[in-house]
């Protein structure tokens, strides 16, 4: 199986969760996709939280009824993906720059469930980098904040995301810092001292928000604890 196929059959497993009457919150990603069509296909009377513009834009166009989170008091499932899935399924988020609305979700939510194909399994997490999302202004001070941190932490520092147009601007309106690669050996120490900078808005370091993952394997879709 290639990876899109393991990430496609995640998607449909993870769409066998709901139920209909949810309120189900629809991440961001190439993987998260895979499970709004399986989603949409099975047309439940369900409501989705979407976690970005783009999910909320494919969601539409999939006839999937949606609400703004401020509009429900909870939400019973989250399904989304991950760029890691780390020891006790700690992860890094934030490949899709949408990590700041996804764990607003996910911290809403009764259950949250990660789908990822194969390789998303690490034994500690800092291969990928680690999105930091941060206010525009002043926002080279707050890199060299960073840094310094990064160089605590034994990890490079990290550089404002850019793509063919600029820097990358989120949903929200701000930036992504990348925290270059480099082995984490302290995910909840790292995650305190990110979130005590300011003009740090938020890291995509997901700990103890998984309650379980669903990875796509060639040997089919394996479930996975904390």
């Amino acid at each position: 199986m290639t990876a899109d196929d393991q990430k496609k059959a995640a998607g449909e497993a993870a769409a066998e969760l709901v139920q209909s009457g949810m309120i189900v919150g629809l991440g961001t990603g190439s993987t998260a996709a895979h499970f709004v069509r399986a989603l949409a296909a099975r047309k439940l009377d369900i409501q989705g939280v979407p976690t970005s513009d783009a999910t909320a834009e494919l969601a539409r166009e999939l006839g999937i009824a949606l609400v703004a989170l401020d509009d429900v008091k909870r939400v019973d499932l989250t399904v989304d993906g991950a760029d890691e899935i780390g020891p006790a399924l700690s992860l890094i988020k934030g490949g899709g720059a949408a990590l700041l609305r996804e764990k607003l979700v996910w911290e809403a939510s009764r259950r949250c469930v990660v789908i990822a194909d194969a390789a998303k399994r690490v034994e500690a997490l800092g291969k990928f980098p680690l999105p930091i999302e941060v206010v525009r202004f002043g926002h080279v001070h707050t890199g060299q904040r960073l840094a310094d941190i990064a160089a605590e932490f034994d990890l490079l520092p990290p550089r404002p995301r850019r793509s063919e147009r600029g820097l990358t601007i989120t949903d929200g309106g701000n930036l992504i810092y990348d925290m270059s690669p480099g082995r984490i050996e302290s995910p909840a120490a790292l995650a305190e001292a990110l979130k005590s900078v300011t003009g740090v808005v938020d890291h995509g370091l997901f700990l103890d928000l998984a309650d379980e993952a669903l990875v796509g394997t060639d040997a089919g879709v394996v479930r996975l604890t904390p």
